[in-house]
Formats: structure tokens, C-alpha cells, sequence
């Protein structure tokens, strides 16, 4: 097997723009009006990986742990804030919840896989560290999300039933038992359905890197099992965290319910 990538030269790039511009031309073919997000989306997708392709560079030729805690800390910060507008609501000390249960979820999702599983030489070895944070953040956030918004919306519309078990004596928890676990699968879903399917109708993005760098097939088989394991985990710790305390923001001191304000 071919151990190099093929390396993509400008010309390539131009090449693969063109891609875009076909796309652009099939939506005002079809008066989509899409044109002009397309090609946004094109230049901010072609500006960012630039810029992210030239920090990593650096990272990881400097290899300071330093420097390897810096981007991940940049990620975590963005995650937690597209987590919180996503959810759409605003209760008191919600970044933190939010921040801390991401936080907790990728420690110990990175700190039980580079310790038992992948040990490399050093723990900020840029080359796992940073790969495998961004992955556990890009799925935490968006479950987190999904979950936290599904859980405010039900509890909104579900406000009388809510007070009627409250007056029948049900404690806060028990009142919101059944959102809270909605919730939660819903946050989860997504995570689930990949991995029914991964290597049957999808070959994730993971695996298609390693395979196309030249690694051998199984062992990017073997990386993408372990992602998957690493995204069900960390998925389902945060998404209980991130429920379990918007929950209790729902009631106040005396047990009472409060509706969320949007």
C-alpha cells in the first residue's frame, strides 16, 4: 500500500473551487436563490482551514503543552457558547452549567482514552490530543443542544401537567422524570444512528482521512471504533449533566415550578 498522500497543489485547489462554482451555477439554474450563501460558505470554509491548517502546523511542530491546551481551550470556549445559542433560553448561571458539563464530559472522555487506551508518549501529543478534543467537542455540542432545547420546549408546553403532579404531592424530579429522559435519548440519537450504520452506508470522516494518508484499513477501523465509543460516552455524560441542571432551574427554592423565560 501507498504510504504518502497525494499532496494537492494550487491548481488542484482552483480545481476543486470549481466544484462550488458548478454549485452556485445548479442553484440559480433552479432559482434556489442559494447563490450567494454558497459562495460565503466557500470563502469561510477556504479561510478558516487555511488559518486552522497553518496553527496546527505550528502546534504541532512546537509540541508545547502549553500550546496544545490553548487550542483545545478555543474550541471548548466556542462549543459552549454555539451550545448555549442553540438552546435558546437564558436562566441564571447557564454558561457554567453548560461550560462545566462539556468540560467534565471531554476530560474524562480524553483523560480515559490517552491514559488506558492510546498512550502516547507524552499526554499533550498534539497529534491525538487535539484531533480526538475536537471530534468529542463537535458531538457533545451539538447533542447538548439538542437535548437542552428539547427538554425547554417541553417543559414549556407541558407546564400544567408539570404543577398537577407538583399538587399531587410529586417532588420537582419526579414531575420532570419523563422530559428529562425524552430529552436525553433525543440528544443522543444522532451518536446512535451513526453507529448503527458507520462502515455499512457511511465511512466517517476519521477513517476516510487515515485511509486516504495511506494507514492501513484496519487500523483505521480499529480509530474509528474507539471515536465512536469516545463520542457515545462523552455524548451521554453531557447530555445528562447539561439536562439534569437546566432541570433544576426549572423550580425554585420552595418546589415550585418557574417557566424558563426566552
Amino acid at each position: 500500500m501507498n504510504e504518502l498522500l497525494i499532496p494537492l497543489k494550487p491548481e488542484d485547489f482552483l480545481s476543486a473551487v470549481g466544484l462550488m462554482a458548478m454549485a452556485v451555477g445548479l442553484s440559480a439554474w433552479q432559482r434556489l436563490e442559494l447563490e450567494w450563501s454558497l459562495a460565503i460558505a466557500t470563502f469561510r470554509t477556504t479561510v478558516q482551514l487555511l488559518i486552522v491548517g497553518y496553527l496546527l502546523w505550528f502546534v504541532f511542530e512546537w509540541k508545547n503543552p502549553a500550546a496544545v491546551l490553548a487550542v483545545i481551550a478555543g474550541m471548548f470556549a466556542i462549543a459552549t457558547l454555539e451550545t448555549r445559542n442553540r438552546i435558546g433560553k437564558r436562566l441564571p448561571n447557564e454558561l457554567w452549567l453548560i461550560g462545566s458539563s462539556i468540560l467534565i464530559g471531554l476530560a474524562v472522555t480524553l483523560t480515559y482514552t490517552t491514559v488506558l487506551i492510546i498512550r502516547p508518549a507524552v499526554w499533550y501529543e498534539p497529534q491525538y490530543l487535539i484531533p480526538l478534543a475536537g471530534i468529542v467537542l463537535g458531538n457533545v455540542m451539538n447533542g447538548a443542544a439538542i437535548a437542552g432545547e428539547r427538554l425547554m420546549q417541553m417543559v414549556q408546553s407541558h407546564r400544567y401537567e408539570i404543577e398537577t403532579h407538583l399538587c399531587l404531592g410529586a417532588t420537582p424530579q419526579q414531575a420532570i422524570a419523563s422530559y428529562r429522559k425524552t430529552a436525553i435519548r433525543a440528544g443522543l440519537i444522532p451518536t446512535l444512528n451513526s453507529m448503527m450504520v458507520v462502515g455499512v452506508v457511511t465511512l466517517p470522516g476519521i477513517i476516510t482521512g487515515q485511509l486516504l494518508s495511506g494507514v492501513n484499513p484496519q487500523d483505521a477501523a480499529s480509530y474509528q471504533m474507539l471515536i465512536m465509543f469516545m463520542l457515545a460516552f462523552s455524548t451521554l455524560l453531557t447530555t445528562l449533566l447539561v439536562v439534569r441542571g437546566l432541570s433544576k432551574h426549572c423550580f425554585n427554592g420552595a418546589a415550585q415550578f418557574v417557566l424558563p423565560q426566552s
